[in-house]
């Protein structure tokens, strides 16, 4: 009853029988009759020396039950291989989940919501790219490709185009008339950012592309909250493009839909003014932290800007010309608005197509590191 007040050698030997007669209860039908036979009267010598009490006796037989088992149950090899792939696999189902039901990273490829959000960015410099650990430093850190690509010859450039290597690196291919360059940069960058184009003459030894590009900000999508409450004014949201006529579709029509981010103007029956540089929403100045950044002008910011004769939409493109957005539809914009194609360009985005809201900038540790405004 008390068995706290046994002797330490009784008390082992007595879970050393249980934990034995366990094994012999799984191995029974794997075992041969003789190894079974041989347990079982392992298992009872110990147990009666264990109700003997007698110390020598108790040790005697468990060291021999241990070496029955030792024989009859060999370690496993492969056990720790197999272990670390079942903790591996684990990871990867876990990870998975969380990004299919609860957050998703994404990139900010472009600077439709500068400054608020970074997009990829490139700096021409006149300095050749430093050394490697500087280099490894500004990439950990801030998000940042040095490039360094001189000419060979004397040459001009002939094309461009955009490749992928490894599924996560983007460069731009320029060949010249007598070389092939890899740019480590996307096609936009290399051809706004460093004005590379066609037809451009470089000669032997003078830069292709020098300078740095930074990447864009990498953030986190809170898929969870809008199970919970519908979008809100003012939310910075993710949303794919089905449906929608973006440039994408325009420019191809059986291109895959997209992912975009902007700020979310206007929910179902809201309806919208823009007398530049101020939004209005319900016939007041949009109301909201946010908001007043952006119509500041400072900062970086420049107001709201009218829909472009471009655009598809066909209202907002003057003070007296308001829209109004559907049931079940959100108006989205970004805080760059001159250099943005959002709702003012091709329509409200329905609920359906809204992923989650913009939580968070994990990476680059710039500025814009944490919580998003």
């Amino acid at each position: 009853m008390f068995s706290f007040l046994l002797p330490k050698h009784v008390k082992q030997g007595r879970q050393f029988v249980k934990d034995a007669r366990k094994l012999l209860a799984y191995k029974r039908d794997l075992w041969s009759t003789a190894t079974v036979e041989e347990f079982e009267e392992g298992i009872a010598r110990l147990d009666a020396a264990v109700k003997a009490g007698g110390r020598p006796a108790v040790e005697e037989a468990a060291v021999a039950l241990d070496k029955l088992c030792a024989v009859n149950v060999p370690p496993v090899s492969d056990s720790g291989w197999k272990e670390n792939v079942e903790v591996f696999l684990v990871a990867i189902v876990v990870a998975l989940g969380v990004r299919t039901y609860f957050l998703q990273p994404f990139t900010i490829p472009t600077g439709s919501m500068f400054p608020t959000l970074n997009g990829i960015i490139g700096y021409p410099t006149q300095k050749p790219a430093p050394n490697l650990l500087v280099q490894a430093w500004d990439l950990a850190v801030y998000g940042r490709f040095h490039v360094d690509v001189v000419a060979k010859d004397d040459e001009q450039i002939q094309s461009m185009a955009e490749v992928s290597r490894a599924a996560i690196m983007t460069y731009t291919r320029v060949e010249t008339d007598k070389n092939t360059y890899m740019v480590h940069m996307p096609l936009a960058t290399a051809r706004d950012h460093f004005g590379l184009r066609p037809g451009m003459r470089v000669q032997r030894g003078q830069p292709i592309a020098q300078g740095y590009q930074d990447t864009g900000d990498h953030v986190f999508v809170d898929k969870m909250s809008y199970h919970f409450r519908t979008p809100r004014r003012g939310d910075v949201f993710v949303f794919n493009t089905t449906g929608l006529q973006t440039i994408e579709y325009r420019n191809n029509p059986n291109s895959p839909s997209q992912y975009y981010i902007k700020r979310l103007v206007g929910e179902p029956g809201d309806e919208l003014r823009i007398d530049s540089p101020l939004l209005f929403v319900n016939g007041e100045r949009a109301k909201g932290d946010a908001f007043e950044r952006v119509m500041s002008m400072e900062g970086g910011y420049r107001g709201y800007a009218f829909g472009f004769p471009s655009f598809l939409y066909p209202h907002l493109r003057a003070a007296d010309d308001p829209a109004t957005v559907p049931a079940r539809n959100y108006f989205a914009m970004g805080d760059n608005s001159y250099h943005s194609s959002d709702s003012r360009d091709w329509g409200p985005v329905p609920q359906e197509n809204i992923m989650g809201r913009g939580m968070l900038v994990y990476w680059p540790f710039r500025p814009h590191f944490g919580q998003i405004r």
